[in-house]
């Protein structure tokens, strides 16, 4: 049984007038491994043809609709709902963090003001999404990315046909000068392992990716279709990395060193 009082407790807010509908399974997979979710509610106006296909998704997910209307034409209400029940839910003092899905920057403040009291907060939208927004949250996940991940996948025709290693040479290469490439994220990962690296030039990796997800909460290695931060710094091939061996629960520790020093 779930003791879930060793879990993060999280409360889960879903714009659904700037929400698919679609994304709602992927992003409750991805946020149900930080935590326990405790509540998930959704807010629109219920009676709209753009909200017409929620129905569905709401109730296999056990989502409570929360009804809003527009008092205005081209205002949307439901965020000022939406904004006000987080508030009530902060306050009752239950949760340890907020999920905030949505693409609208209008929920900035709100982030903001979840973390000043210490609740970490969740935020899931496009890639669209404005920086503020993301910046806002401790970690912000892209609906694309978590769609990627979760879709179905496309149908496989060479399923059975075992790729050679000539390929398989052929696509690390690949990846490898197409990281490269990414300037922001080269200058991101070497500036990251500098802030931390010894007298011999070695940082712990676990450092670096705390102050790298400081510092750009939409930062993840899922980002680049890599599974973690270790395999996606091995790919670039710009640093040497080690592996020793740990204490207590932890197998081994990883470290990394910039190859041009």
């Amino acid at each position: 049984m779930l003791d879930i009082s060793s879990e993060k407790k999280i409360a889960v807010l879903i714009d659904a007038e700037n929400t698919p509908h679609s994304i709602l399974d992927f992003a409750l997979k991805e946020i149900s491994k930080h935590g326990h979710l405790l509540a998930k509610r959704a807010y629109g106006d219920w009676s709209t043809d753009q909200l017409k296909n929620w129905k569905a998704p709401l109730n296999e997910l056990a989502i409570s609709p929360v009804q809003q209307f527009s008092y205005t034409q081209g205002k949307n209400s439901s965020d000022a709902a939406l904004i006000i029940d987080a508030m009530d839910l902060l306050y009752s003092g239950k949760f340890d963090a907020f999920a905030l899905i949505s693409s609208d920057s209008d929920f900035t403040k709100l982030a903001s003001r979840l973390k000043e009291s210490e609740i970490y907060v969740f935020g899931v939208g496009r890639k669209s999404t404005p920086i503020a927004f993301r910046n806002a949250c401790d970690d912000f996940m892209y609906t694309e990315v978590l769609k990627s991940r979760y879709g179905e996948d496309e149908p496989d025709t060479a399923a059975n046909t075992k790729p050679s290693k000539s390929n398989n040479k052929n696509n690390a290469v690949s990846v490898r000068n197409k990281l490269r490439m990414n300037t922001k994220l080269v200058k991101t990962l070497r500036e990251a392992v500098s802030e931390y690296a010894d007298a011999a030039g070695w940082s712990s990796l676990a450092l670096c990716g705390s102050l790298i997800k400081r510092q750009y909460p939409d930062f993840s290695a899922k980002n680049y279709g890599f599974a973690n931060l270790t395999n996606l710094i091995e790919a670039t091939e710009l640093f040497d990395v080690q592996k020793r061996k740990g204490s207590g629960f932890s197998a081994f520790h990883i470290y990394v060193k910039d190859n041009r020093k």
